[in-house]
């Protein structure tokens, strides 16, 4: 014979009792649902950022001694992501699967000339260079003086002696579908941050 429950009624919770378990279940509901928002928030803020850094700021690494000493091996910068840039700014470009990062010097239809001790001369005019700390003709295996082509630009590295760029037919001038963009400022080193001249 099976012995028979007996049910021993509880008390019944009280009313501040089933108030302190409902802000409970609303709490751990409400933070949830924050957390989530937050989560999907800092998504969208990551995508726009690297979609931002790859169409419109390119953010990129200086390689090389070929701009010092406006700009170092080790230097992060930020390009403009632009076509439009004026003899004197300093634009990246693609060349052979890298960057490359020099200094406009003419644009298409300009003439160019450089005398032995590294003189540059656009149109017949001398040019004022107060960005190079020390001029010379480097690898230079281009015919002078020399007309820049229709649609290119003539580029240079700052550090003359060292850079190989548009005197070179290794390099030779940019096309405007090669610019990567304008560099606008420096990132790195912290104690450098500022807007590249």
């Amino acid at each position: 014979m099976r012995k028979k429950q007996t049910f021993v009624p509880t008390e019944a919770p009280t009313l501040e009792q089933l108030e302190a378990e409902l802000r409970k279940e609303q709490y751990k509901r409400n933070y949830g649902r924050v957390l989530r928002s937050t989560a999907f928030s800092l998504m969208v803020v990551a995508a726009a950022a690297v979609l931002i850094a790859v169409l419109v700021l390119p953010v990129l690494q200086i390689n090389g001694f070929s701009m010092t000493e406006t700009l170092q091996d080790g230097d992060i910068v930020v390009a403009l992501n632009s076509k439009k840039f004026t003899t004197g700014d300093i634009i990246a470009f693609y060349y052979n699967n890298s960057i490359l990062v020099k200094r406009v010097i003419a644009a298409a239809g300009d003439w160019v000339d450089i005398d032995e001790e590294g003189n540059v001369y656009v149109n017949g005019e001398l040019l004022n260079e107060p960005y190079i700390s020390e001029k010379a003709l480097g690898e230079c295996n281009i015919e002078l003086p020399y007309q820049v082509p229709d649609g290119k630009c003539f580029v240079m590295g700052d550090h003359r002696a060292t850079s190989i760029d548009s005197r070179n037919t290794a390099v030779g001038c940019i096309s405007d579908g090669m610019v990567v963009g304008r560099i606008i400022v420096r990132v790195w080193p912290l104690e450098q941050i500022g807007f590249v001249n």
